[in-house]
Parts: C-alpha cells; sequence; structure tokens
C-alpha cells in the first residue's frame, strides 16, 4: 500500500509558495494531504494545491504534528520561529527563506548539483534548497570546468523583487505608480526608489538588505561551484520576477565554439541562438529551464577573434526564480524521502 503523506507549507500565501504549490501538484508528492499554514490574518483563506481545495490553518504549537515534510517558503521571521518546532514533531524541514544557512547538520544545495558538501544523509535535519541564482551560475559554469580550462569567470546578477517577499513587490508596484503620477514614493522595504532605477546599494532604512541577499548568495554558490575563480556583482533591478546574468568567462585556451554551445545546451540549461528572442526576465516566467545567449564573437579582439575557436566570451542568461526554487525544493523533498523510504520521517 502507497504511504500517505502529509506536508505543510508555511507561508502558504506568499509569492514562492504559489510556485511551490504548483511544483509539489505535478511531482510525484501530489497525492500527498497538504496542510497550509501562516499567520493570523491568513488564517481561513480559501486556497489550493493542484486540484484540492485546502484552508489556510494558523501556525501554533501543534501544527506541525503528524507532518512528514515542512517546507518554509513566507517569511524569515517564521522560519526562525517555528523551525525547531517542525524538527522536534519529526517533520524533515526544506527552508526557501536561508535562515538556516549556517545551522549546523543543515545541507545546502540541490539534487542537481551534487558535491561532498551538499550530500544529504539519514542525519539529515533540514535542507536549504540553494538559492535560484546560485543554481544558475554553477550550472553554468560547472558546465564549463573540464580540468584546466576555467580560468575566471565575473558575473553582473540583476536580482527581482521577488526575492524580498510579497511586501517588496506591492512596494514596488506603488512606487512605480506613484512615479507615473509624480506622487511621493513609498520606501519602507527598499529604504530608497527602485522602480525606474538600478541599485548597488538600498537605503539606510530600508527592511531588505541587498547585502544580505548577495551573501546567502555567494554562500550558496560556493557549496556548488567546482572550484571555478568567480567575481560576482549584484544590481537590485526595477523587476518583480526573474533573474537575469551577465556572464564574462576566461578560459586558459581557446575552445571550438561549437563544443561550448554543446556543452550549454542541455537540461537545465537551454542555449537559444541568434534568430530567436534573447533570454529576458519575461521569456523566462513559467520555464523550468536557465535561458542562455553566448554572444558573437567580438570583432574588437582582430583576425582571432574571427576563427571558430574561442577563449573569452559573454553569456547572458536568465531564470524564473521563483520557479526554480519551487522546482529545486521538492527534488530536495524527494531525495530526503528515499532516505527515509517508510513514510513517518525517523
Amino acid at each position: 500500500m502507497t504511504e500517505q503523506l502529509r506536508i505543510g507549507i508555511v507561508g502558504a500565501t506568499s509569492p514562492l509558495s504559489g510556485e511551490l504549490k504548483e511544483a509539489l501538484a505535478e511531482s510525484a508528492l501530489a497525492g500527498a494531504t497538504f496542510v497550509l499554514l501562516d499567520d493570523a490574518e491568513a488564517q481561513g483563506t480559501l486556497d489550493q494545491v493542484g486540484d484540492e481545495a485546502a484552508i489556510v490553518l494558523g501556525l501554533g504549537e501543534e501544527a506541525f504534528d503528524g507532518l512528514d515534510f515542512v517546507f518554509f517558503a513566507g517569511s524569515s521571521e517564521q522560519t526562525r520561529r517555528w523551525w525547531r518546532r517542525a524538527a522536534d514533531a519529526g517533520a524533515a524541514v526544506l527552508d526557501m527563506t536561508g535562515v538556516l544557512d549556517a545551522e549546523p547538520g543543515v545541507v545546502i544545495g540541490s539534487p542537481w548539483l551534487r558535491s561532498a558538501e551538499n550530500e544529504p544523509d539519514l542525519l539529515t535535519r533540514a535542507m536549504v534548497p540553494a538559492h535560484a541564482g546560485a543554481l544558475a551560475i554553477a550550472a553554468i559554469l560547472n558546465r564549463l570546468h573540464v580540468p584546466g580550462l576555467l580560468r575566471t569567470a565575473a558575473v553582473t546578477v540583476l536580482h527581482p523583487a521577488s526575492e524580498f517577499g510579497t511586501a517588496a513587490l506591492e512596494e514596488l508596484h506603488r512606487q512605480t505608480v506613484s512615479v507615473l503620477n509624480f506622487q511621493n514614493l513609498p520606501q519602507d522595504v527598499f529604504g530608497a526608489q527602485v522602480a525606474f532605477n538600478q541599485m548597488v546599494e538600498l537605503g539606510d532604512a530600508a527592511r531588505a538588505s541587498l547585502h544580505d541577499a548577495d551573501g546567502r548568495l555567494r554562500h550558496h554558490l560556493a557549496t556548488m561551484l567546482r572550484g571555478a575563480d568567480v567575481s560576482m556583482q549584484m544590481v537590485q533591478a526595477p523587476v518583480f520576477h526573474g533573474i537575469c546574468l551577465s556572464i564574462w568567462v576566461e578560459l586558459t585556451r581557446a575552445v571550438p565554439r561549437s563544443a561550448l554551445e554543446q556543452a550549454l545546451n542541455s537540461e537545465p540549461l537551454q542555449l537559444v541562438p541568434a534568430g530567436e528572442p534573447a533570454p529576458s526576465n519575461q521569456e523566462a516566467i513559467g520555464q523550468d529551464l536557465i535561458l542562455l545567449r553566448l554572444a558573437p564573437p567580438d570583432m574588437g579582439r582582430g583576425e582571432a577573434a574571427r576563427q571558430d575557436d574561442v577563449r573569452h566570451f559573454w553569456l547572458w542568461a536568465a531564470c524564473d526564480n521563483l520557479r526554480l526554487a519551487a522546482r529545486n525544493a521538492v527534488d530536495c523533498a524527494l531525495e530526503m524521502r528515499r532516505l527515509r523510504p517508510r513514510g513517518q520521517v525517523q
């Protein structure tokens, strides 16, 4: 008889949880019983996972009893307050907020990009599914990590508002409307004007922290990269969803362009050829893949640049950050399930 899993989602009304519910409904975990949990103001909200209707319940000491898995997909405060209670109740914890990054015994990573540092086992208390931006960068650069080939890479990350949650999305929307109507801008989350603007630092009074977001991405990336030398800068972009990456790569020797294209065109990567719409945050929305464009040769480098072999090149990439994070989190849960094959987490 097939086991009946019970899965909790904390922060069930957040943008990230919306993608998570869709990913769960399309996965091998679709037959589970889902328990939706959130703060008191969301309690009683009618929601659904797949075709099954569900009522959002309030968080409390007994909310986690009998759950096999608990996804934390809401606020950092919810994770900090409740994750130990979920773990003590016997649930496998999946923290999508990054609060548990430095917690002992917690594994950061993805089944898509395995290494000795992010391999869960039967003693793993919780997993932090890797940041979508870190996943995308590692997936790209690891494809180029033939021993001795990748010299260096420089990455600019265009960071969307959705990485900061519902309040950031709402403030960006209000700022956009306010700018167009010549009104004062709300700045509680960002502490500055983000609409129609790009920033490497947020305002001093910001509730969100681009510095923390940058640090989290770097930390996650370090667990998945195969020793590549990578420089990175994060820019807050005036977009709601979707991460875009501008990547400069230098190899130690020239390789055929066709070999690069082949290496960069298998799941979860999709190389978009010239003549088709270039990758963008809008093109990436709703897609499970990381869209890539390999820039044409830089003719300014002289005759050698016109040859088929390349040593330096630009990549432009885009991914749906929420969808990628949700799919990765579900795959992390499936991996933890395989380590606990009897249903109730041991």
